[in-house]
């Protein structure tokens, strides 16, 4: 079956406007409103179950990472060497030894670009396929997901390990029952305990029922009271605490102490390890999107102090999680995705760093039917811009969504019974699949 649209777009009716079709804008809404109900989209087949998105906030420099320049003058490459991957004839920083590794498992985006050099705008663009408007807050790929499939197997639909990073992270003009259950505290801390998990002390299973029963009295009488979202939103997010604190199980996905010695040692015992261990457990559990951050990239100044810093520990976390769903069987329906804010200049500045860089950067995807050993794209000799296959946050997105069974192009009620298409204007980037 087609996808059946609507001929008048938002884009198309401000030119029938100027045009003089008499068309206000009530109408106009109202006639989107019935269309959004009316419209039937053809929704993709589900290729991944799960999505781990692992956020490196700051920016994070290619050339230090996974596109090295080794040719290019010593002020644009740096110091660092670039090592042979699994992938014929590429290389990665020398930091990153384990994953070049398994690069043969991995789909590297080498000319992602969006034009926007300030962190809170490439956050806005990586975590919601939009870029900012003055007007609306657009819902994070994590709530929408949270929005289109809901809880399964108890466990929140979306979570944020161990914090959302961003106010972007959060379900924008959605409903807030949408926005991410974060775990409040960090994995590799020891006496790691995930926030209000457990019923508090002197509440036992009985007491426990007595309250959920109250609440659920109370819910009732306000749901007839009012349609109010923060009514509606607190109800479902009471509901979702209850499910997980009754839930033996769903808890169970949160205790990373279950896992052997070997298994947290390999993953490694810091933050970068220990984050990507317990987001491979929630998955498994039934998190449908786990989003976790580690690390701070923004370095304007000795950049190779900074990498050196944190990129081996990212190497070692993350070349453990490729591995360890592969062996599971879980990696073809778990898509792991790698994001950063935008790149660094080409050019390392007179502080020994490199500054905001929004030209180009880099991407990398493992699973969820992505390609597997493919390096798509390049900025070029120097990392100076996209020239070959550029690809944007919207396509990233579009892409992202269409291989969880997400039609990009539904459309989402925003506040005013406003139609919003959950991405606008982006592609499937076939490259990228397999």
């Amino acid at each position: 079956m087609a996808l059946l649209r609507s001929p008048l777009r938002r884009r198309s009716f401000l030119a029938v406007g100027v045009a003089g079709f008499g068309l206000d804008l009530v109408d106009f809404f109202a006639i989107r409103k019935a269309q959004a109900v009316e419209n039937q989209f053809e929704t993709p087949p589900v290729v991944a179950e799960s999505i781990i998105h692992i956020n490196l906030p700051g920016g994070i420099a290619a050339q230090e990472s996974f596109d090295p320049k080794p040719f290019a003058p010593l002020e644009y490459r740096g110091e660092l060497k670039a090592i042979p991957t699994k992938i014929a004839g590429e290389s990665f920083s020398e930091l990153l030894p384990l994953t070049a590794n398994i690069a043969d498992r991995l789909t590297v985006v080498r000319s992602l670009t969006h034009g926007e050099a300030a962190h809170e705008r490439g956050e806005h663009n990586m975590f919601t396929g939009y870029r900012p408007s003055p007007a609306l807050l657009y819902p994070s790929m994590g709530s929408v997901v949270s929005h289109e499939f809901g809880p399964r197997n108890d466990l929140p639909p979306y979570i944020c390990v161990p914090n959302a990073a961003t106010p972007y992270a959060g379900p924008g003009y959605l409903s807030s029952s949408y926005a991410p259950f974060s775990l409040g505290d960090d994995p590799a801390r020891a006496g790691f305990k995930v926030r209000d998990l457990n019923l508090p002390g002197g509440v036992d299973q009985a007491r426990y029922q007595r309250r959920l029963s109250a609440l659920e009295s109370i819910n009732e009488h306000f749901a007839k009271k009012t349609q109010a979202d923060n009514v509606a939103a607190m109800s479902t997010f009471y509901e979702r605490a209850f499910d997980l604190i009754g839930s033996p199980k769903a808890q169970e996905a949160f205790n990373i102490d279950a896992e052997t010695p070997e298994m947290r040692d390999r993953y490694g015992r810091h933050e970068a390890g220990q984050r990507m261990l317990i987001s491979r457990r929630l998955v498994e559990a039934g998190a449908r999107f786990v989003s976790l951050t580690y690390g701070g990239w923004d370095h304007h100044v000795n950049i190779m102090a900074g990498v050196r810093g944190s990129l081996p520990a990212f190497d070692q976390g993350y070349a453990a999680l490729i591995t360890d769903l592969d062996e599971r069987g879980l990696l073809d329906k778990t898509l792991v995705l790698v994001t950063t804010e935008f790149g660094r200049t080409p050019k390392i500045n007179g502080t020994a760093g490199r500054d905001h860089w929004s030209k180009v950067f880099s991407v990398v995807l493992a699973g969820g039917g992505t390609k597997r050993g493919a390096v798509i794209g390049s900025s070029g000799p120097t990392a100076m811009e996209s020239e070959d296959c550029p690809i944007s946050p919207e396509d990233l997105a579009t892409t992202v969504y269409n291989q969880l069974g997400i039609a990009a192009a539904k459309e989402l009620m925003a506040p005013g019974d406003r139609p919003i298409e959950i991405v606008d204007g982006g592609k499937i980037r076939k490259e990228l699949l397999a």
